[in-house]
C-alpha cells in the first residue's frame, strides 16, 4: 500500500522529497499547498482567456519560477506568437541568459516539444504555451516531470473549453492596478489577483499579491500600512 501510495503522489506531482521542494517566500501564498510549501517537480497548468490576462499570467510565471531558479538554472519557454521581451524578465527576477525561446506553429510540434524539454533533466523550468491540453496529454507531461524532476507551467491561453487534466495546479491571473509606494506618477510595482482554481490535496484560494524587490508581497497588508501613514500623516 505505502508503494502504490508514493506512485500515487508522484503522479500528482507530491512525491519529490522536501529537500527539492523550495519555497516562493509568500507565506499565504505557499499555506494552500501540502506541508505549506510550493511543489515543484509537477507541472502547473494557468488559464488565460483574455490579452491581458495572458500577458500578466506571463509575468506571474516568470517570478513564480524565479524562485527556484538558481544563477545556474535554465529554463525553456515554448511558444508561438512570442509577446516576452527577454530584458523585462529581469524585472520578475529571471536572467534573460538563463531562458531559451523556442517558437512553433503547430499544436502537435508544441505538444512535442514540451514533453520532450520537460524529460530533459538539465532544465529547472519550462514553459509551454499553447491553446488546448488534453487529459491524456497532460497525463504525458506529468510523467515526464515524475522522471525528470523538471518544473512545468503549462499556460492555455483562450482554450475552447476548461477540461479537466492531469496537472497538479490550475490557475488563473488577472491584473490588478500598479503599486506605487509614494505615489510617484508612471508605472508602479506589478500586481496580480492570484486564484488558486484547483489543487490536488490542498486549498483552492485568492490573493492580491504584488512584486516587489525580486519577491511576493501581499497586497492586502501594503495598502493597509499605507492608509495608516496617510492616517497618521492627517
Amino acid at each position: 500500500m505505502r508503494k502504490m501510495q508514493k506512485e500515487i503522489d508522484a503522479l500528482q506531482g507530491l512525491g519529490r522529497p522536501l529537500g527539492s521542494i523550495h519555497r516562493t517566500g509568500f507565506a499565504p501564498f505557499e499555506s494552500a499547498f501540502p506541508d505549506r510549501v510550493f511543489p515543484v517537480g509537477t507541472v502547473h497548468e494557468f488559464l488565460s482567456h483574455e490579452a491581458s490576462h495572458a500577458a500578466c499570467t506571463n509575468g506571474f510565471v516568470a517570478a513564480l519560477a524565479s524562485t527556484f531558479l538558481n544563477k545556474d538554472g535554465i529554463c525553456l519557454w515554448i511558444g508561438r506568437n512570442r509577446r516576452i521581451f527577454p530584458l523585462a524578465l529581469k524585472l520578475f527576477g529571471m536572467q534573460p541568459e538563463n531562458v531559451i525561446f523556442v517558437d512553433l506553429h503547430k499544436q502537435n510540434e508544441l505538444l512535442w516539444a514540451i514533453e520532450e524539454a520537460l524529460r530533459c533533466d538539465a532544465l529547472t523550468a519550462v514553459v509551454g504555451e499553447l491553446k488546448e491540453l488534453g487529459f491524456t496529454e497532460s497525463r504525458r507531461l506529468q510523467l515526464a516531470v515524475e522522471k525528470s524532476g523538471v518544473t512545468g507551467f503549462i499556460h492555455r491561453q483562450n482554450p475552447k473549453t476548461e477540461n479537466s487534466v492531469a496537472c497538479t495546479t490550475r490557475w488563473k491571473v488577472r491584473p490588478v492596478e500598479s503599486y506605487s509606494e509614494h505615489d510617484l506618477p508612471g508605472v508602479g510595482h506589478a500586481v496580480w489577483n492570484v486564484e488558486l482554481v484547483k489543487v490536488r490535496n490542498g486549498l483552492p484560494g485568492s490573493w492580491q499579491i504584488g512584486w516587489f524587490g525580486n519577491r511576493f508581497m501581499s497586497m492586502a497588508n501594503r495598502r493597509l500600512e499605507k492608509n495608516v501613514e496617510a492616517l497618521q500623516v492627517g
